[in-house]
């Protein structure tokens, strides 16, 4: 497999190609927009309908597969099998809705929707494995732009559908089996593995910042003409121009290639650089670096153990006693990270943060509902917009923090649980006036355990086998959602509807009013969150070492370098 140079413009392609493909990776986030179309026209009762929305969850969320596969292949192999899915899973929902295929079981649908959102984590895991590993020193701000452009997926495929596709169910399923495949086949080509640069890019800052600044000018602007187009009735030309614009805003990243193309810098060359003269990669360089899988950031698609040469080079200065295990900050393998007790104090905090956040997430319109907002599309909105800025903010502060005062980035977990307790608090008091606040801030919370986890799984445990160790993490979204919304929360919600109705539960379209429909429901999430910053603080502690020790020049270091 080619490596392409450190430091040059193919890592830049790579990331202005991976936010089309991450916007793609969102399409699981469609479900509301067709549920209720898999109801009125297949005839699914409610309880059919919620077990959809599982399926729904378990296949974006479903990774540990695409985790292995992409140690073991190429990303454009990860990326195929992903459109793939994609093709085939919402082929046959699109056959369903439009009746071109009549009766089609209901355990088929099932399966296929499986299938068809997992192409989520084929892709998801494709491209920030890759950009990740492009991008070793900066990972806290490459995740957070990744996952940023993943939570403004949503309103991209809700603009696409009121605007260009006329809230047309069988249509939006058409676009996803027909139009994410070109997509993803069109920039397959440019997600590519690149040899790391060796050291800080002046530049590196800036091109950064300007991706950053454009994916908040896109949030910005998706939530101000989705609430433009809700408040007034838009011409089709109007629409056709507001999309061409969203698009102009997707093409942004690329402008940072584009630039270096036409104005290259012209850096003095390093004796670290991993690229001879004569543009071939240094076949003797490697040899004369540390032997620990950590200092060999170019080889993340070696076999899982280490060169020959590697050993016998360590061994013979003395630096292991043949193969000991990983440290902390070190490449780990998975069965290596999972005996680990950061591991699982990792994947608690997430889980209780984010099983906590997406039970909000699956309930927002019944909430409104319960709380006199019959209207829910801009709560919707607001806690997509919100998402998308805590995802972002998550990887830039933390990043920010863990260079200057080498702070671990889970203290940023610790505190928006606190947040979130509080959050609850309010969603449970059911003040007026409080319910787009308390949605804006749990959205902003939410986002920011996802941008958080990432980052810090790959320094704890390496990026080596990073993706199938993220994606085991991940898990954790599903797992909250069948236990704290699809017990908790639907069986308060029910017990409530029953007292209002009598006990007469013949009428299952029937909404619950008052507080009291998820009252319980929120007061329980408050203390899952104060279980999770409790377990973070505990986290934060024992990984402070860690960050010390990777952070302490003002940048990422691997544990046995040097700074200079």
């Amino acid at each position: 497999m080619a490596i392409l140079k450190a430091g040059s413009r193919p890592p830049w392609v790579g990331l202005g190609a991976a936010v089309w493909i991450q916007i793609a990776a969102g399409n699981a986030y469609n479900f509301p927009l067709y549920s209720h179309s898999l109801k009125s026209v297949l005839g699914f009762n409610q309880q059919q309908l919620t077990m959809l929305g599982v399926a729904n969850d378990i296949g974006e969320n479903m990774g540990l597969l695409p985790g292995v596969i992409c140690n073991k292949f190429p990303p454009w192999i990860v990326l195929l099998i992903g459109t793939l899915t994609c093709f085939f899973g919402y082929g046959v929902l699109w056959l369903a809705i439009s009746q071109t295929v009549a009766s089609l079981p209901y355990w088929l649908l099932w399966i296929a929707l499986c299938i068809a959102t997992n192409s989520s984590a084929w892709l998801g895991t494709s491209v920030l494995v890759t950009n990740m590993r492009n991008f070793p020193l900066s990972r806290g701000t490459v995740a957070g732009i990744l996952k940023g452009y993943v939570g403004l997926s949503a309103a991209v495929y809700t603009e696409i559908y009121s605007m260009v596709l006329n809230d047309s169910s069988s249509k939006l399923l058409l676009f996803l089996t027909l139009g994410i495949p070109v997509l993803c086949l069109a920039m397959m080509y440019f997600i590519r593995p690149c040899t790391p640069a060796s050291g800080e890019d002046s530049a590196e800052h800036g091109h950064f910042l300007f991706t950053q600044a454009a994916s908040v000018t896109l949030g910005i602007y998706l939530l101000t003409t989705t609430v433009l187009d809700n408040v007034f009735s838009l011409s089709a030309p109007i629409s056709y121009t507001f999309i061409v614009i969203m698009v102009l805003f997707l093409m942004a990243p690329l402008a940072i290639p584009v630039k270096m193309t036409l104005y290259p810098a012209n850096p003095k060359k390093s004796g670290n650089d991993l690229i001879s003269g004569d543009g071939k990669l240094d076949k003797t360089e490697p040899l004369l670096t540390p032997s620990s899988s950590t200092t060999n950031l170019g080889s993340f698609h070696e076999g899982d153990d280490s060169s020959d040469v590697d050993i016998l080079l360590a061994e013979g200065e003395g630096a292991v006693k043949k193969k000991r295990r990983p440290k902390r900050g070190e490449d780990f393998q998975f069965r290596e990270a999972i005996i680990k007790a950061d591991f699982w104090l990792l994947f608690l905090v997430y889980f209780l943060g984010v099983g906590s956040g997406v039970t909000v997430l699956n309930n927002l319109a019944q909430i409104g509902i319960a709380q006199g907002v019959n209207d829910t599309t801009l709560l919707l909105s607001l806690f997509s917009f919100c998402n998308f800025v805590g995802r972002l903010g998550g990887g830039a502060v933390s990043e920010h923090f863990v260079r200057s005062k080498t702070i671990p980035r889970t203290v940023w977990m610790t505190c928006t649980q606190v947040i979130m307790i509080a959050v609850y608090l309010l969603f449970a008091s059911a003040l007026s006036g409080t319910l787009y606040a308390a949605t804006a801030l749990l959205g902003i919370c939410y986002g920011v355990q996802f941008s958080i986890m990432v980052p810090t799984a790959s320094e704890l445990f390496g990026l080596k086998h990073f993706g199938i160790i993220y994606n085991f993490m991940l898990l954790g979204n599903p797992l909250g959602a069948l236990l704290f919304s699809g017990l908790l929360a639907g069986y308060v919600y029910d017990k409530e509807v029953a007292k209002q109705q009598g006990f007469n539960l013949l009428n299952s379209s029937v909404s619950c009013l008052g507080p009291n429909c998820f009252r319980l429901t929120f007061l329980v999430l408050a203390g899952v969150c104060g279980l999770g910053s409790l377990l973070s603080i505990v986290l934060t502690m024992r990984i402070r070492p860690v960050y010390q020790m990777l952070y302490s020049g003002g940048s990422f270091r691997l544990p046995q370098s040097s700074h200079h």
